[in-house]
């Protein structure tokens, strides 16, 4: 849709007939695209439309639907989230929210996402309700629980699978369209900067209304974190896609800002990183807990890469952004080496673990990864490409990140024994 709204520009009925043909996706599609095409004439014209649709008397009652979706979807998240205290069985004991936490927010998402398509294809939807089932009962019934490795790794990558169907059920199950895939990137570096925002006023609101009613000895730190905390927590996510959906103006603005400014302030903090290891004497050969911060802070570079790489797409050419990401995905490609040979030596010192083999196989795929990222982005910048062939080498990865995640998932644990 991007790509025939700019080909358009000078075709007003051609463009007329886009919009008609998928309002939603033409919307999203021009906002995404407009600071790109704002010099265009016809680009002010279609932004004061597509505003005064969003806001206008026109689409009031559209509003209204959409904020009554917003409340079903967060109701069922809430009352899921709060089963157990519900039937009134210990979620600690049965680790409950280990288990499910991540089922439960995407679940939630997903159900907001089908409420508000414009029409719901049945066999989706129960393909959906099937897939979420059978990944709940199997969580739920595998053994093991905290004592084994392999299962607490099935705990953890869980979420990243149910991550995986939302986007399945955000693209329209239409897999083979790329553009798709990336979209619903760029879609999740927004989510995850706005359920940050809406999770610390969240937080400042808990605080404060906890401090306003022990002043007075109520004390309903209890009620207050087993009825509400917990049901804003999983509802944030709802909340923030609600908010990306009514104002994409706004919104699209806001994950480019974050990455222009922190891409450059992670590479400086990366490189004094890496300084400090060699001065300090630091060695992740032999300690495993600095390993394992090293392999999160991997973890959390990477997604800076992804999210800035998908957030500078929508703006004009910067050399300057182009740079920066080209020379942290660089320093951190040095770093994925650092991890990666750290353990492999483990593997050689201490045998094959659930962990391990979890970790070096993560590692591999980050490494790979990140690879073809550098070289795309070095003919970015060198060869004058766009930034776009970036963007669709991450999307062309992500089946591997998917296959991956269920070896995990469903291999590993019986792979080592439940061990």
């Amino acid at each position: 849709m991007e790509t025939a709204i700019r080909e358009n520009l000078d075709h007003p009925g051609q463009l007329e007939k886009l919009y008609r043909t998928d309002r939603r996706s033409f919307e999203k599609a021009f906002f995404a695209i407009y600071p790109v095409i704002e010099s265009h004439h016809t680009a002010d014209f279609w932004r004061a439309r597509l505003e005064y649709d969003h806001h206008g008397e026109g689409n009031r009652q559209f509003m209204k639907s959409d904020l009554l979706f917003v409340l079903l979807a967060c109701l069922l998240a809430g009352i899921l989230i709060k089963l157990p205290l519900l039937f009134g069985f210990d979620p600690d004991q049965s680790e409950y929210y280990m288990k499910n936490g991540g089922i439960i927010i995407f679940l939630g998402l997903s159900a907001y996402a089908f409420l508000t398509k414009d029409k719901i294809r049945a066999k989706q939807l129960l393909l959906s309700l099937l897939v979420f089932a059978l990944f709940a009962l199997y969580i739920n019934l595998l053994a093991g629980g905290e004592k084994s490795d392999s299962v607490v790794l099935a705990y953890i990558h869980l979420p990243l699978l149910m991550w995986c169907l939302y986007g399945l059920v955000y693209v329209d199950f239409d897999i083979r369209k790329q553009m798709k895939r990336i979209d619903y990137i760029r879609y999740n570096g927004d989510l995850a900067i706005l359920t940050a925002i809406i999770l610390i006023a969240g937080g400042m609101l808990t605080l404060i209304t906890i401090g306003l009613f022990s002043a007075i000895d109520i004390r309903i730190h209890d009620f207050y974190m087993e009825n509400i905390a917990i049901v804003g927590l999983v509802s944030a996510p709802i909340v923030a896609t609600y908010i990306i959906r009514t104002f994409p103006a706004v919104t699209n603005k806001i994950a480019p800002i974050i990455a222009g400014i922190f891409s450059p302030l992670v590479l400086i903090t990366l490189v004094i990183y890496l300084i400090s290891i060699i001065v300090t004497g630091k060695d992740p050969y032999s300690d495993r807990e600095f390993l394992i911060v090293f392999n999160l802070m991997l973890l959390g570079v990477m997604a800076i890469i992804v999210f800035s790489v998908t957030g500078t797409s929508v703006h004009k050419r910067q050399r300057f952004n182009e740079w920066i990401l080209f020379i942290l995905s660089a320093v951190t490609l040095i770093v994925n080496l650092i991890a990666l040979s750290a353990i492999i030596y483990r593997l050689g010192e201490f045998g094959f673990s659930p962990n391990r083999v979890a970790v070096v196989g993560s590692n591999l795929l980050i490494f790979v990864h990140l690879l073809l990222i550098m070289i795309d982005l070095y003919k970015v910048i060198r060869r004058g490409k766009e930034i776009k062939t970036v963007e669709l080498t991450i999307a062309k990865y992500l089946p591997i990140y998917v296959a991956w995640t269920i070896f995990v998932v469903f291999i590993l644990p019986f792979l080592f024994g439940m061990r």
